[in-house]
């Protein structure tokens, strides 16, 4: 019997049931990779860190006010450049061991030791935009709600909840909201305990 090049479908089929196995054939792949496309895809939303378990990338703050961030995950890598402010949001790319890739509003790229960074959620206020006026702080998640305070572009502010349209913040004795796409450290839609 002479077999097709793919080796699926013998040459004694007749045309009209060879064309049925072939869309057969390839309505079962389609969907075989689909359903195998929707598991990388949900594998890849539900990365986790080796050292951890908690979910890569992540937000959280840095805990001093002296960070080195470094070339590579050891004290013997040379040191890229030094934080000094507190309670500034990056995002967490990789884990290895006790030192952890971040990211800045930046997008400058490095690695820290693991215990100089807190789970603490922080939030710059549109940094991409430093030459904006003064944000928005409102009483209430509405755009139409009194305004509490202005917030300069940059302003590290801590979040308290974000509910995938607006975050509450807490800065300086003020305690409202700003629309999540105003900020960096909390993602797109992202909800916030």
């Amino acid at each position: 019997m002479a077999i097709w090049p793919h080796r699926f479908f013998p040459f004694s089929y007749s045309g009209a049931a060879r064309a049925r196995a072939l869309r057969a054939f390839f309505a079962a792949s389609v969907l075989l990779t689909g359903s195998l496309a929707g598991s990388f895809a949900a594998r890849a939303q539900q990365a986790v860190g080796p050292a951890t378990g908690l979910p890569v990338p992540r937000y959280v703050s840095l805990k001093s006010d002296h960070v080195n961030l470094r070339e590579g995950p050891s004290k013997d890598h040379a040191t890229k450049w030094i934080y000094q402010r507190a309670g500034l949001p990056v995002e967490i790319t990789a884990e290895y061991e006790t030192w952890r890739r971040i990211r800045d509003s930046e997008g400058a790229e490095g690695w820290v030791f693991h215990s100089l960074l807190s789970g603490k959620r922080t939030a710059l206020v549109a940094p991409w935009k430093k030459d904006a006026p003064p944000f928005p702080l409102r009483a209430e998640p509405d755009a139409n709600s009194n305004v509490i305070a202005k917030l300069e572009p940059g302003v590290i502010a801590s979040v308290k909840k974000c509910d995938g349209t607006w975050c509450r913040l807490k800065i300086n004795g003020y305690d409202g909201f700003m629309a999540q796409t105003n900020l960096w450290g909390v993602y797109p839609g992202e909800k916030v305990e």
